[in-house]
């Protein structure tokens, strides 16, 4: 899977909602490929937008299509300093449930030494944090450029979400995200999707 990583400061959550339910409308239906976009603002202001497509050439075709262009000229003045892309073209997916019916996403940034071993350890011990995590609906995981990385954490509600991260975790998930945090080449920052927006293309 491939995802589009749009990231910036925008003056208002409204407007750009606005802007993103005319790209659902008038842009999506011809956009070949396109699954599904989570998009929010952070408290502070912080536009992220995960768009993703079935592979690299599907979403190349749409950034060259005629009516995206001109629907990102209507938009980028909405963004009030400087906007970031990344393109990650071996995003993986773990939903144990249904992530299009989220509340609350949490997005995890930072750079890591070993994509590969990471998602090994992890994507082992996926069925052992089902269990602890019955609130986690959906996990995506992208990774671009040098070891960066934006993890998306689809939840059932922030509530749950916050109960969930204050469990004692058991001692093999424990030394497993131990060897995780030790592949860390810098601290995380979280940003926090208290009212996600979810668009899924319909068949």
């Amino acid at each position: 899977m491939f995802v589009q990583i749009t990231q910036g400061h925008v003056r208002g959550a409204e407007q750009v909602k606005a802007a993103l339910d005319e790209w659902v409308r008038d842009v999506a239906p011809g956009a070949e490929g396109w699954l599904r976009t989570t998009s929010g603002v952070t408290d502070d202001g912080v536009f992220v937008s995960l768009v993703s497509f079935t592979d690299a050439a599907s979403a190349h075709r749409n950034s060259d299509r005629p009516e995206q262009a001109q629907w990102w000229e209507r938009t980028a003045p909405l963004f009030d300093g400087e906007v970031t892309f990344h393109d990650a073209d071996n995003a993986v997916t773990d939903n144990p449930g249904d992530p299009d019916s989220a509340k609350f996403v949490q997005l995890v940034q930072g750079q890591g030494s070993d994509r590969v071993r990471a998602l090994t350890v992890l994507v082992a011990e996926t069925g052992k944090w089902a269990e602890i995590r019955p609130e986690v609906l959906g996990v995506t995981a992208c990774t671009y450029g040098n070891g960066e990385y934006t993890v998306a954490v689809y939840f059932a509600n922030e509530r749950d979400a916050r109960v969930g991260e204050r469990k004692p975790l058991p001692a093999d998930l424990a030394k497993a995200l131990a060897e995780v945090q030790h592949l860390r080449v810098r601290q995380p920052s979280y940003l926090d999707l208290h009212t996600p927006w979810i668009s899924v293309r319909r068949a």
